[in-house]
């Protein structure tokens, strides 16, 4: 089964899901003019400013740590050391690269999201890739749609949203507490440790608390944890650099020349650099999950009425992610070695913390532990939202799925500590390819209504002086209609 799941990985992020994914946010960013760049600091004001007077079910704000708790988990730490170790220190050039690419896509993934969304008898906000295929392509590409959002359900119940990150906390907890494995029980035919069992059980029911609560009970845990991680997690990484900041230019000449495969024996250099490119650009799509379509699901709940400016906020979520904290991540773990010692998954970032912190390694490990937990943890509350948006698109709103679904979510979550390592990870990638293709091509189709959209917006906001904008009617009009 792990040969089957590693070969069919290998062809769903082959060199065409690869092509696509940068081959779109080329697209994006010419056709929006380096929106990434152009607008950032206006996108950045964007993220702390709510919008007046729009309808939705959260603010702005809230919806983008709402995305953010379910991009910001363990690919921003395991996932970034696996991509190292698996792809050499270059890895993380086309990671970041891909980051930036993907701002512009997850720039038109919001602004799509706002503008096709739709609203039910109670006034709650539907919206996402189901919702633009459906309303901005027309009813004859619901079957797309359909694909989308099963692919999704499937990837936050088995994949994404629950296995990779109770398994990355479970991990964790037993690095520190029990790394020589003294205290086990015999489950399922294994060993596992009394700290990976304590603390699956611990986050499982916490997980249970918060998403009885729905979409508002995540959104306020989200506000509340999710800056605080990014801020203690950024500024341990930054302490790091700094206090190795005499290794840092040589450690960016290595990143470009692994990156080109440079640094490979004779003749292997273009196979090392597609090596870099694929461990990079997956592990980059896993972390920042632009091209994905999951983050424009948050985005449609947003109360926003112009779909612009919540894309423009959903794109920062692509900077702070991978830009950011990704960054960190890897520039910690090359600039100590810690790819180069063996290890793999947390513990290979786990060590970097420990070498590079002037404390003891205990502290280090229980500081890494810490903001690993919170990521995972948010993230795991983020995707149940997102898959359950899915369902309910999939069953049109029934509301008894839509329960019986939460609790064999919270169940995924309970037994993902007894699963392996590499499974894991390969079935969330494979998955995450899955949903990436129905949500290109709705990209791929829908680019010039982003065009269109985004060149109205700025002429208008010159018009305006940079002040509040009039509302204009959000119309899903199909591309065959126009």
């Amino acid at each position: 089964m792990d040969a089957f799941l590693t070969n069919f990985n290998s062809i769903i992020w082959g060199a065409p899901m690869i092509f696509l994914i940068l081959g779109i946010g080329i697209v994006l960013t010419v056709g929006c003019r380096g929106i990434q760049i152009r607008r950032l600091p206006l996108a950045l004001k964007y993220m702390v400013k709510n919008e007046e007077g729009g309808q939705g079910d959260v603010t702005s704000f809230q919806a983008l740590c709402t995305a953010l708790s379910a991009t910001i988990g363990t690919g921003n730490i395991v996932g970034v050391a696996t991509a190292i170790v698996a792809g050499g220190p270059g890895a993380l050039f086309w990671l970041e690269l891909a980051g930036l690419l993907g701002m512009a896509t997850k720039y038109a993934e919001g602004l799509l999201a706002v503008k096709y969304r739709t609203f039910d008898d109670h006034g709650n906000a539907l919206g996402g890739p189901f919702y633009y295929i459906e309303n901005g392509l027309g009813k004859n590409w619901r079957w797309l749609a359909k694909m989308f959002a099963f692919f999704g359900a499937i990837a936050g119940l088995i994949g994404i949203g629950t296995l990779t990150q109770i398994n990355g906390i479970t991990s964790a907890a037993e690095t520190f507490f029990d790394p020589n494995r003294l205290n086990t029980v015999s489950l399922f035919g294994n060993e596992y440790t009394l700290a990976t069992i304590i603390s699956g059980i611990v986050v499982t029911i916490l997980v249970a608390i918060v998403l009885i609560g729905g979409v508002q009970r995540i959104a306020r845990v989200s506000e509340i944890i999710v800056p605080l991680m990014i801020v203690i997690y950024v500024g341990l990484c930054l302490f790091m650099i700094i206090l190795n900041i005499g290794k840092l230019p040589s450690v960016i000449v290595e990143i470009i020349q692994s990156a080109f495969g440079l640094r490979a024996v004779s003749g292997g250099a273009l196979g090392a650099m597609m090596i870099a490119m694929q461990k990079g650009i997956a592990r980059g799509i896993f972390s920042n999950e632009s091209g994905l379509g999951s983050a424009p699901i948050a985005a449609a709940a947003a109360q926003s009425k112009e779909p612009v400016r919540q894309g423009l906020v959903s794109m920062t979520g692509t900077f702070i992610d991978t830009l950011i904290v990704c960054n960190m991540t890897g520039m910690a773990i090359i600039l100590t070695g810690a790819w180069e010692t063996g290890l793999e998954g947390s513990a290979v970032t786990i060590y970097a913390f420990t070498e590079a912190l002037p404390l003891s390694q205990t502290i280090a490990s229980l500081l890494l532990m810490i903001c690993l937990a919170f990521f995972a943890f948010t993230t795991i509350l983020g995707w149940n939202y997102y898959s359950e948006r899915c369902l309910s698109y999939l069953t049109n709103g029934n509301t008894k799925f839509s329960s019986a679904f939460r609790i064999v979510y919270i169940a995924a979550v309970f037994i993902g500590p007894y699963l392996t390592v590499t499974a894991v990870w390969t079935i969330a990638d494979i998955f995450n390819g899955l949903m990436a293709f129905p949500n290109i091509i709705a990209l791929i189709l829908l680019s010039p209504v982003v065009f269109k959209e985004t060149k109205s917006y700025f002429a208008r906001l010159k018009e305006a002086d940079g002040g509040e904008l009039p509302s204009v009617p959000l119309s899903g009009v199909s591309i065959d209609e126009e």
